[in-house]
């Protein structure tokens, strides 16, 4: 079996390095990632600029290319380099990511984005993250990720993204894994307000900041929820935003 990985947090980072080493032991393993962090980039492609590939040595991958560009450019141009090379691609997994993709965070996550790239091109993907931007516990969310391999090969249609989340915890202190569904992800304190003292004028910024709401009434099936519960959360995503249960009732609004 062929793997292609991805991230946002770039080719350096310690996760996709974790990853292509847990992989390896299932498969053959092939990186193609962003030359520098691209966090938060969501599904941006590049259209204005040409995209740079260079070849790099990378431990348990057996081929691994660089590119300037973001994680759906790397996945898309990925699966073309390596058909090229006579290597089809079986699967698409992008991460280990430094922080948690849960909840309406998904739509901006350069990670989550990877694997739906992978689903566009046609083949299974899976997201894997670690809910802490700094995190020290990847060896759960490495063998979480084999078994999803191994379980969900053969039964993973193209058109869907297992999308896991795991708390910044020791393996032991785990205490299960949850099938989740997508819940809210709001943070207390959206922007940090700075004043910045130029050559000739003082200038406002606004970074974007903020903590993670903790939540204390909603269902444990929500992803956020398992998280934040101490579980393992897996979510079946798709790329499909059609709201079908509204079609027939805005045909019947008279906009056509």
């Amino acid at each position: 079996m062929n793997i292609l990985i991805s991230n946002d947090d770039g080719i350096h980072a310690r996760g996709i390095m974790e990853l292509t080493r847990s992989l390896s032991q299932a498969a053959n393993v092939y990186v193609c990632a962003p030359h520098v962090e691209r966090s938060a980039a969501g599904h941006s492609i590049t259209v204005r600029a040409g995209l740079e590939v260079n070849k790099v040595p990378y431990e348990y991958a057996k081929l691994a290319y660089e590119i300037n560009g973001t994680p759906a450019d790397c996945v898309k141009l990925g699966i073309l380099l390596l058909k090229d090379k006579g290597i089809p691609v079986d699967m698409v997994f992008s991460g280990i990511n430094h922080g948690g993709n849960m909840g309406t965070d998904t739509h901006y996550s350069g990670t989550v984005s990877a694997a739906i790239e992978g689903c566009i091109c046609g083949i299974p993907s899976v997201a894997v993250s670690v809910n802490h931007h700094k995190p020290q516990y990847f060896e759960t969310a490495g063998e979480i990720a084999i078994r999803a391999l191994q379980k969900a090969t053969g039964k993973l249609d193209a058109k869907t993204v297992l999308n896991i989340n795991v708390p910044d915890i020791p393996k032991q202190h785990l205490k299960g894994i949850r099938i989740t569904r997508l819940g809210p992800r709001e943070y207390d304190g959206w922007f940090r307000k700075e004043s910045v003292q130029g050559e000739e004028r003082s200038v406002t910024q606004y970074w974007y900041s903020g903590k993670p709401v903790i939540y204390n009434d909603l269902p444990e099936d929500y992803d956020v929820i398992a998280v934040q519960d101490g579980y393992a959360s897996i979510t079946p995503l798709q790329f499909d935003f059609t709201n079908h249960q509204l079609i027939e009732e805005v045909k019947k609004w008279g906009i056509l």
